[in-house]
């Protein structure tokens, strides 16, 4: 039984009794396990040295039975005893450090701790930085979202540390959401504003809102609900989310006192439904001159009550002039902006010149927007955060190496057999798994203790059923333990689908926690588990025909921030055409999608 009652912080000591061969007489021994890393004073640990020391002298330690008359070997027996309760048991506690506040611990297995609510706490190979590096608030009701402040626990790599202007950004980003926001007076006035379309309603100037428009896979909605992020930050909006497509049951809400939710009885009824041709699109009032930019102090220089965003694949050249300073300038006294995008369009927005200083401060390191914002935004749902840690501590807790493989088929038919060997081509050639014995020679297999654990994410279970079997039916060359595993096989993906979104999400969430990631090109799917992970991935490249494997079979991605399928081709400044991807030396091409756009490291 645990207790710290004679000793003070950074020590937990264990209570056993001694007993005889005959089983006669008892006598408590206590035994004192130092805690790695906590901050104990050094006299208390003096103090337990000295109550060790005197675990085997009989006169110290008082008799619980009268004992009955020794018999020889006894003592010995005793010793022997002793210190098997001393050794064998594996219970060794990890601390970041000593804290009043931290919840009861009692010892588990030598693979977990657990909390006082009973949930795994994992050892890290580094301290547990629950708000990692200051990207999130403190405060939060934990049982309202276990994942927010568990999740650093089960991550090996503990990724890059945000800058302390992003920090700071944060926070003045959210006591916006939280004065502007649903529920407030100020969101009352804008909504009577935007339902009257009247801007003589005088609404608040510091609450202007971005509502995102929640539509596609997951991984379209996670990326454009981030891109929106971006915008917000950059342009001090309220981020509003359509909460359409289970986005209120699988993420947590990311700000703290306050809702990121779009309620329901917004005036725009019709809001999920715009599109391309809808009238009150940036692109189409350009267009048909209801905006202007050149026309001074008229009605048409007047920015409407609100304007509708449209950047998704299908965009043309006139809504991508959003991607202008020139065109931010009319945009920004728009009080309301709805956005439709299935793009990551965040290095668009680089492409804009007076965005370019407050992008540098946030993000010192251009490729971690995505990580940084990432794992501030998308926070498991606790229904969604049980399903990734059960499966997570059944089948990867004790792997010494996690190995992620998401696989899609795109390029490819069904079940392809050239799927398959692209996928063992680029993990074993680039030692992310290991080759295979080919000979019958049991003696040529080298004896190792190493186990790696690949995780497979895929709509369909056969590539997991033929890596398990390759693994099975051949010794791995080094010598390692490979077990193969994957969560769900759904076949088809299903758009809207509760339970298809919710395994999913568990899914992109688990790929995140692996120590190495292999993805499969233009998969937003794959861009959003590299993003929350901090890997730079395998990127498996598309085939030009379904039975030819590229050679080579993969390359390791120049960044973890994900792709932008459908960039402008525009230079704002020379107003012409041009390659975008050349334009500012944090944007780059893609190795996945030679035209798409990509926040690299400026070199």
């Amino acid at each position: 039984t645990p207790s710290t009652s004679r000793v003070g912080a950074g020590a937990v000591v264990l209570y056993a009794l001694s007993l005889d061969s005959t089983l006669g007489w008892q006598r408590p021994l206590e035994v004192t396990m130092v805690v790695v890393g906590a901050e104990a004073p050094a006299r208390e640990h003096q103090s337990s040295a000295s109550l060790a020391g005197r675990l085997l002298d009989n006169k110290e330690a008082p008799l619980m039975f009268t004992p009955r008359a020794k018999r020889p070997g006894r003592w010995a027996i005793n010793v022997l005893l002793a210190a098997f309760v001393m050794i064998v048991p594996p219970m060794v506690v990890l601390f970041g450090r000593a804290r009043t506040s931290a919840p009861p611990i009692r010892i588990g297995t030598a693979n977990h701790l657990h909390g006082g609510d009973g949930s795994p706490l994992h050892w890290p190979a580094r301290s547990y930085d629950k708000l990692l590096g200051g990207l999130l608030a403190d405060g939060f009701e934990e049982g309202t979202c276990h994942s927010r402040y568990q999740s650093d626990m089960y991550r090996r790599n503990p990724g890059r540390k945000p800058a302390a202007y992003l920090a700071s950004k944060l926070r003045r980003q959210e006591a916006l959401q939280r004065k502007c926001g649903p529920g407030t007076v100020a969101y009352s006035t804008a909504l009577e504003q935007l339902r009257s379309g009247n801007r003589a309603v005088i609404a608040s100037p510091e609450c202007k809102y971005l509502v995102s428009i929640s539509y596609r896979g997951l991984g379209n909605r996670v990326l454009a609900t981030a891109s929106a992020f971006m915008y917000a930050l950059l342009t001090d909006r309220v981020l509003l989310v359509d909460p359409s497509n289970e986005m209120d049951e699988l993420f947590c809400e990311p700000f703290p006192n306050t809702t990121w939710l779009l309620p329901s009885g917004f005036p725009l009824t019709s809001y999920t439904n715009f599109s391309l041709d809808t009238a009150e699109s940036y692109g189409n009032m350009l267009k048909n001159k209801v905006l202007r930019s050149d026309v001074g102090d008229t009605p048409a220089a007047k920015p409407p009550v609100f304007a509708y965003i449209h950047l998704d694949h299908d965009a043309t050249q006139d809504d991508k002039f959003f991607y202008c300073d020139e065109d931010q300038g009319l945009l920004r006294n728009v009080p309301w902006l709805v956005m439709r995008t299935d793009c990551y369009i965040v290095p668009g927005l680089l492409l804009d010149r007076g965005f370019r200083e407050e992008f540098a401060r946030l993000f010192p390191e251009p490729d971690t927007v995505f990580h940084h914002l990432g794992r501030y935004l998308f926070h498991p749902s606790n229904h969604v955060w049980g399903l990734i840690t059960r499966y997570y501590d059944a089948y990867l807790a004790t792997a010494q190496q996690r190995v992620g493989i998401q696989v899609r088929e795109f390029g490819y038919q069904p079940n392809s057999p050239a799927l398959l060997e692209q996928i063992t081509k680029c993990t074993q050639k680039n030692g992310l798994l290991p080759e295979l014995l080919t000979g019958t020679d049991p003696s040529r297999r080298v004896p190792s203790l190493k186990s790696k654990a690949v995780l497979v994410t895929s709509l369909r279970s056969w590539y997991s059923e033929k890596l398990k079997s390759i693994y099975w039916a051949h010794a791995a060359a080094t010598g390692e333990a490979v077990s193969v595993h994957q969560p769900s096989h759904e076949e088809h993906q299903q758009f809207g689908a509760k339970s298809h979104d919710t395994k999913a999400w568990a899914e992109i969430y688990l790929l995140s926690l692996t120590d190495t990631l292999v993805t499969t090109a233009w998969s937003t799917f794959g861009y959003v588990a590299q993003g929350l992970s901090g890997l730079r991935p395998w990127v498996m490249y598309r085939p030009e025909n379904d039975s030819a494997v590229p050679d080579p079979p993969c390359g390791q991605d120049v960044s973890m921030d994900p792709c932008f399928h459908a960039p402008p081709f525009y230079d704002c400044r020379l107003k012409h055409g041009a390659d975008t991807g050349k334009i500012v030396p944090q944007v780059k091409h893609c190795i996945d999608m030679s035209w798409g756009l990509k926040l690299v490291q400026s070199s």
